[in-house]
């Protein structure tokens, strides 16, 4: 029975020393150096072996020196991916990569060198290596671009979502486009919107300082946007770049109106009506409607006959005409003498918009003139029969 037990023993032990050789070494090992085109290391470069029929993946990180070196990797076929930082990992922007390395059981050495990927994409594509690295240069200028443009729309998004809230945040809005144009100083747009919502934000202000701070700042964003349009390139679409262009001198303007500055504010308006002349009629109206507060009767008529002559249809210009014209009324013992047309002005008003905003008004108007209402959609003056 002893004899037996010890023949079962020294089975087992031959077994055992037969097994563990097949364990005795399962995982592998990968190392190599990483470096630039110019032959520079790539210090903190990311290396990822990704495992072609598991997808198990090892990251390892580059030393100082390019160097990166990894125990512990299963053996299989990989393929070897670099990105020159974490960030380029995160945006998946590779700087090479190698398809079918086989790891082993021993050392797998693979060395990224862009300058030997270079000369071999280079050939491959029928290309001087130069050639090929100022095609890659494009391609990495492009997706930069790319990128900054995405996170621009994303504080633009943001901004507009704020300032559209119930009540508007235009301080959430200003930081937003703050922070945009730091990213890039050379946008139109940003500045155009960021003057917006400095315009928006200031008569909210209950602080005079502050108020008149925000205006100044809104004149400051929509002139810096005025001048990168003029120095960017004409738009294929030449009608929509100058309505582009002319929005941001008519909102300069108002910002020159908020602060009283009515000469700016005209010699604005007057540049976006030379810019975009199909929309000159609403460029005069703004004109005129600066002109009105400021109490500059006749040079307000003469801009309202401006938003006339480029669109007879417009109502509104009629009524503040006449609205001006009263004001140079005078009177006649006790009875108000206006200018000659100031009754006209209100009859076509009221001709073209009889229910509309002012036709009350205007009506009152005629009636402290003396004049009765005689257009073929108001009230008419009735024919007395003797």
């Amino acid at each position: 029975m002893k004899k037996r037990f010890a023949i079962l023993s020294f089975v087992v032990l031959v077994l055992g020393l037969c097994v563990s050789p097949a364990f005795a070494q399962t995982s592998g090992t990968i190392k190599g150096v990483c470096r630039e085109a110019d032959g520079k290391p790539i210090a903190d470069g990311i290396v990822v072996y990704a495992n072609i029929e598991n997808g198990q993946k090892y990251t390892v990180k580059s030393n100082k020196k390019g160097e990166y070196f990894s125990l512990g990797i299963t053996p299989g076929k990989y393929v070897a991916t670099l990105y020159r930082t974490a960030d380029d990992q995160k945006a998946g922007k590779e700087a090479t990569h190698f398809t079918g390395v086989q790891v082993g059981a021993d050392e797998t050495t693979v060395d990224f060198d862009l300058k030997k990927e270079m000369e071999n994409a280079a050939k491959g594509a029928g290309m001087s290596a130069e050639e090929l690295k100022q095609k890659q240069e494009q391609q990495q200028k492009a997706q930069k671009e790319n990128s900054t443009i995405k996170t621009l729309n994303e504080k633009l998004t943001a901004a507009k979502a704020a300032a559209e809230a119930n009540p508007p945040d235009y301080d959430t809005a200003i930081k937003a486009l703050t922070e945009a144009k730091d990213i890039d100083p050379n946008r139109d747009l940003i500045w155009f919107k960021l003057g917006d919502y400095y315009r928006l934000s200031a008569p909210k202000q209950t602080d005079t300082a502050e108020k008149q701070k925000r205006l100044d700042s809104a004149i400051e964003a929509y002139q810096k946007a005025v001048d990168l349009k003029k120095a960017a390139p004409p738009e294929k679409d030449a009608a929509a770049g100058a309505k582009t262009m002319a929005a941001y001198y008519n909102n300069l303007a108002e910002a020159y109106a908020k602060e009283n500055k009515v000469d700016d504010a005209v010699k604005t308006y007057a540049l976006a009506a030379q810019v975009d002349p199909a929309g000159a009629g609403g460029y005069y109206f703004n004109t005129g409607a600066v002109l009105t507060n400021a109490g500059k009767v006749d040079d307000a008529i003469a801009a309202f006959d401006k938003v006339i002559a480029a669109d007879p249809n417009k109502a509104d210009a009629y009524y503040w005409k006449g609205v001006n014209m009263i004001g140079k009324a005078t009177l006649q013992g006790d009875k108000m003498v206006a200018p000659p047309g100031t009754a006209d002005a209100f009859q076509k008003y009221l001709e073209l918009q009889p229910t509309g905003t002012y036709a009350d008004p205007a009506k009152q108007m005629l009636a402290s003139i003396g004049a009765s209402v005689e257009t073929k959609f108001g009230e008419k003056k009735k024919k007395t029969t003797k």
